[in-house]
């Protein structure tokens, strides 16, 4: 697919899904109630009562608020904050004296944020329309970037992490969870709707993403944890069935591709001699 394709269908996928309030059944999380897949990922029940009703659509394979060791008065950004889950969260963290900026290019899930920090009174939290590979805040404005299964959306990856480069201050940091690989998907399945807005289809290798965030310029770059799809959770995946269904591949291979993605969590910093 084309880059302008593709955000057109993401888009339009993660539109419906605000206005659903269904969780989407991605390559790091088997399918259920929103609450369910957050608890599989990482996310504590403090953490699911801390939130506005809504906030949380169970589109995440990680928490990245989690290890981001978010300080009092920090500035965070979060890249493709949806609903603003993660961004109620790391307003919590970051208290009155600190602010957290949410990036989305789908009008209904900002409208949707912005309707669940009005509910829940967040005044530390903003949401901004804007795509993550032209974010719209200023160079060095932010202290902390974080993110959660979104820049795997993304056409342009290595624009993702220059931007991110820029708008961190000296000395800023970066905590993402996200999908890769260990190996090339076939190309029915890259080439699949279904697969690129479940997440799998836009995902590329490790080493390649890694790359891509060093080359950005930043420093300290390292894998703090990585987990394989479990296989079992195949048969339960509508995203798996729809590939499995318009791919023409066969169950087993389909099986086979899961040891291969992987949701990993990465973190790094942007030097304080930066200017």
């Amino acid at each position: 697919m084309k880059e302008d394709q593709i955000k057109k269908v993401v888009r339009q996928k993660y539109g419906e899904l605000a206005k659903t309030e269904r969780s989407c059944c991605d390559a790091a999380s088997c399918c259920g109630l929103p609450e369910t897949v957050s608890k599989k990922i990482g996310y504590t029940d403090d953490e699911l009562r801390a939130v506005p009703e809504g906030a949380n659509l169970g589109l995440g394979c990680g928490n990245p608020v989690a290890i981001a060791s978010l300080k009092e008065g920090e500035t965070v950004l979060d890249l493709g904050s949806g609903a603003g889950f993660d961004c109620f969260l790391a307003a919590n963290k970051v208290g009155k004296t600190g602010k957290v900026i949410g990036v989305d290019m789908t009008p209904e899930m900002i409208e949707k944020a912005r309707h669940n920090a009005e509910k829940g009174n967040y005044e530390n939290a903003e949401f901004r329309l804007g795509e993550i590979e032209n974010l719209p805040a200023a160079d060095n404005s932010v202290d902390v970037v974080i993110s959660n299964c979104v820049i795997n959306l993304s056409p342009d990856k290595k624009r993702v992490f220059t931007e991110t480069f820029r708008v961190l201050k000296p000395g800023g940091r970066f905590m993402i969870s996200d999908i890769v690989l260990t190996r090339e998907l076939p190309s029915a399945v890259k080439e699949s709707v279904e697969a690129y807005v479940g997440c799998v289809a836009g995902a590329i290798k490790k080493e390649e993403y890694l790359q891509a965030i060093r080359q950005a310029g930043f420093l300290e770059v390292q894998t703090v944890d990585e987990t394989p799809f479990p296989a079992e959770d195949i048969g339960n995946d509508p995203t798996a069935k729809e590939i499995i269904k318009k791919s023409g591949l066969r169950r087993d291979e389909i099986e086979g591709l899961a040891s291969s993605i992987l949701s990993i969590q990465v973190c790094g910093i942007k030097s304080k001699a930066t200017a």
